[in-house]
């Protein structure tokens, strides 16, 4: 193992540990007083946003009250991300010309930045003006963040009330959680990254000579930007030379933050946080990933100390630290193996520790982009610094599995936590069947409805990542988009659905998902498997509510400690994963093995 990637690995996990419990105080301070000094400052802001929508912060809310807010909130959002796509050639701060989006894309991407999944099947450079860029997809990132923090908070507060029949009220989450959080570290990260070179401006695109003439081929677009296919539905292209560049400008620190922050990941520019406008340096690339898991951790805390007992929520704290440790050490260990083509070529011997730097970044290397994809999809963030699509098969697997056991390894702001809560409530459930008891959780006695509703989180995501996968393996509209055929085109499509359903928004790549078929079915599956989940998160939130909370007997199963940690991964890895066995089994361990067949 790299000793590089060690310390890399130690220095992250350190800083993030030290930070983490002090903003998972404040978080539970901001949401949960009204009257607290440290947010005195946003008070009258916050008094005249309730106001002006005609809320009053102090009716709380049932859970389905609470449910039904959290879909129309929603719904709003996403028509307002369609409408201003659909609408962009005619509004202001367009300096590019950008005309309207396409239905379908604009489609995909409005459900995508309302589902906080950012899935992008666009280059955002060649297709969003600043104003859609600022006003849709920004907002949107920190809209989206802030109602999984607001559905965390309601099962938190299902889990520490007692006889309950409310959870809170929805809109007062939603605003804190915005105003005293997410703007703040925004607002702090942002000007960390402009110092680090991200740019930040409403200049027109600039337009370069290059050194040297520049051929390549270049895709076949139609009169609304989508790509022209022939008859077996592959992408036409045209030879293309020329000695001219254009270069994007734009405001992209302050889409950078709110990106990473609320674990949205999508990107200002095609290439993400690889592209050195949105991430130019070594410290830039450190913020970044510290920034994709500081919410998340600090959440663990805020858990914690709302329960009433800060280890409880270290022991879930502690479960997703080793997964993490766990799958950035494989993914490290197969980028850092040699690829087959080094390995079978003549000049091999001299470059045998030089490892799989395909699609990587220089200036980050294999190390940090390892760590940096790991990173991105324990979290539903899916920023990414390199090519997925280049790892090797089984560098590829772990970030693969790791969207695909529902994001809890720290996971995307709120939903990571709520979702591991879930597994958490399984985990119990299992050990009260070994042991004959009746299983309990913080005091809540876990019964046959708490189970349904979290068979439904666990269950709802695999359902549409297989099912999804399936029809486009069958059908001639989900087989034309493939450029890779074979074991990694399957995993290239496996992977697009396990990103979209489970709301990370990476891709592998190579896949030609900007299509009619990709945009619905991506779409429909990255709808369901935010708002599914939800759902059944506020329904499983409001049974535990309602229940009184018992006291601690002999036979309670402690639920702070090592003998819990252990049992709750188990819970996730056998659970979680074992669905996607036979899939993963015709994906990337088929791409493994193929070469030794």
């Amino acid at each position: 193992m790299d000793t590089g990637f060690l310390g890399l690995l130690g220095l992250y996990l350190a800083v993030l540990l030290c930070l983490a419990p002090l903003l998972g105080r404040y978080i539970r301070r901001a949401l949960e007083d009204g009257a607290w000094r440290g947010t005195a400052w946003g008070r009258p802001l916050e008094r005249l946003l309730y106001r002006a929508a005609g809320v009053d912060p102090q009716a709380e809310m049932g859970w389905q009250r609470y449910a039904v807010a959290v879909l129309v909130f929603n719904v709003l959002g996403l028509l307002a991300v369609y409408g201003l796509q659909r609408a962009q050639g005619l509004l202001g701060l367009n300096p590019a010309g950008m005309g309207a989006v396409a239905p379908d894309s604009a489609f995909n991407t409005a459900i995508s930045f309302v589902a906080n999944t950012n899935w992008q099947g666009y280059a955002g450079e060649a297709t969003m003006s600043y104003l859609t860029q600022m006003l849709a997809l920004t907002v949107q990132n920190f809209l989206s963040a802030a109602t999984g923090i607001a559905v965390l908070f309601a099962l938190i507060r299902g889990l520490a009330r007692h006889n309950a029949r409310t959870l809170g009220n929805f809109w007062t989450d939603v605003v804190r959680s915005t105003l005293y959080v997410l703007l703040p570290l925004s607002l702090v990260l942002a000007l960390a990254l402009v110092s680090q070179g991200v740019i930040q401006n409403f200049s027109p695109y600039a337009e370069v000579q290059t050194l040297q003439v520049q051929q390549y081929d270049a895709p076949r677009l139609d009169a609304q930007g989508q790509p022209v296919l022939d008859a077996a539905g592959t992408p036409l292209t045209d030879a293309t030379r020329t000695r001219e560049q254009r270069i994007a400008m734009g405001p992209v620190a302050s889409q950078e933050a709110i990106k990473l922050l609320g674990t949205n990941g999508g990107g200002f520019f095609n290439a993400n946080s690889a592209h050195p406008f949105e991430n130019p340096t070594a410290l830039s690339n450190f913020l970044q990933m510290l920034a994709i898991f500081l919410i998340p951790a600090a959440l663990c805390f805020s858990f914690g100390d709302m329960v009433g007992n800060r280890r409880q929520g270290v022991a879930v704290l502690a479960a997703m630290t080793l997964l993490f440790v766990a799958f950035a050490l494989l993914t490290q260990y197969a980028e850092q193996q040699d690829t087959q083509a080094l390995a079978a070529s003549a000049q091999h011997a001299p470059l045998a520790l030089a490892g799989n730097l395909e699609g990587k970044e220089a200036r980050f290397g294999i190390a940090a982009t390892s760590l940096f994809a790991t990173i991105t999809t324990a979290a539903s963030c899916g920023a990414v610094n390199g090519m997925h699509d280049s790892f090797t098969a089984l560098g590829g697997l772990p970030p693969m599995l790791l969207m695909q056991l529902g994001e809890v390894v720290f996971g995307g702001v709120g939903s990571g936590l709520y979702g591991m809560l879930a597994f958490a409530v399984l985990a119990v459930f299992l050990a009260g069947l070994m042991i004959g008891r009746t299983p309990e959780y913080l005091g809540k006695k876990i019964e046959a409805y708490d189970m349904k509703m979290v068979a439904i989180v666990i269950l709802a995501t695999p359902l549409l990542v297989l099912v999804g996968t399936a029809l486009a393996v069958s059908l001639g509209a989900g087989q034309a988009g493939v450029l890779n055929p074979g074991a990694h085109g399957f995993s290239e499509i496996l992977y697009a659905f396990s990103s979209a359903a489970n709301n990370n928004g990476s891709a592998f790549a190579g896949l030609s998902a900007n299509t009619p078929f990709y945009n619905t079915a991506l779409g429909l599956a990255m709808w369901f498997g935010r708002f599914a989940v939800i759902v059944a998160i506020l329904g499983l939130a409001g049974s535990l509510g309602a229940k009184a909370r018992l006291p601690e007997g002999p036979g309670t199963m402690p639920t702070a400690g090592p003998l819990f940690v252990v049992l709750l991964i188990g819970a996730v890895l056998l659970v979680g994963a074992l669905t996607y066995v036979p899939a993963l089994a015709l994906g990337p361990v088929a791409e493994h093995l193929q070469p030794r067949l």
